[in-house]
């Protein structure tokens, strides 16, 4: 708990070093931001547990991210694990683990996941969705899985197969969403998506 606390503070930390406060200040990101703060609770909420593993949720984090960039998405991902305790009756204990497992770690590993996209992959439309909106996901939540069975003791009646397994599936299901939702801003709402600029990822046709 207390490496989860140091984490959490660090994260937070950093973000309000970067004032993000001012990406609010886009009026067409405000109502998106406002949303994902009362429906992710309800996200998170909703999980399945392996039969005597651990338990198994989406993040959306990392879709937070392309929407709000890292510090927004970070910070805001306090107040949701605060509702989803809330929500589950679960205690401060929980809520901490939320922001950190389920908010924290996805959220800057689909960061960093980006950048590498960014600066070594082609600069397209198709590569902004299928690379940031899908694979960067993909990786973040598989590698946040494998970071969970190396922290955590491996729970009584369960094995590492099927806790990798789980955490594969809970990772493919994370990238559909925000791959298919990125998708879906960029064609209908490109100014809900901070990450993304038409000026960088649309080919300009030739004159």
């Amino acid at each position: 708990m207390l490496l989860e606390l140091v984490v959490l503070l660090a994260a937070c930390g950093a973000a309000l070093y970067f004032r993000p406060w001012a990406t609010l200040r886009a009026a067409d990101l405000r109502h998106p931001w406002l949303a994902s703060l009362v429906l992710l609770p309800w996200v998170w909420s909703f999980q399945s547990v392996l039969p005597g593993g651990p338990p198994l949720q989406l993040s959306c984090a990392a879709l937070l991210v392309l929407m709000f960039g890292w510090p927004l998405a970070v910070l805001s991902c306090v107040p949701v694990a605060i509702c989803t305790a809330l929500i589950d009756a679960s205690g401060a204990q929980a809520a901490l683990h939320q922001a950190v497992w389920n908010g924290v770690l996805p959220a800057t590993m689909a960061l960093g996941l980006g950048i590498v996209t960014r600066r070594w992959l082609p600069q397209h439309l198709m590569v902004y969705i299928l690379a940031r909106g899908f694979g960067a996901t993909l990786l973040a939540m598989a590698l946040v899985g494998v970071l969970w069975l190396l922290r955590h003791p491996l729970p009584p009646g369960s094995d590492v197969a099927a806790v990798l397994t789980g955490r594969w599936l809970v990772a493919w299901s994370d990238a559909v969403l925000s791959g298919m939702l990125c998708a879906i801003f960029v064609a209908w709402r490109p100014q809900w998506l901070l990450t993304y600029s038409d000026r960088r990822y649309l080919p300009v046709a030739p004159r």
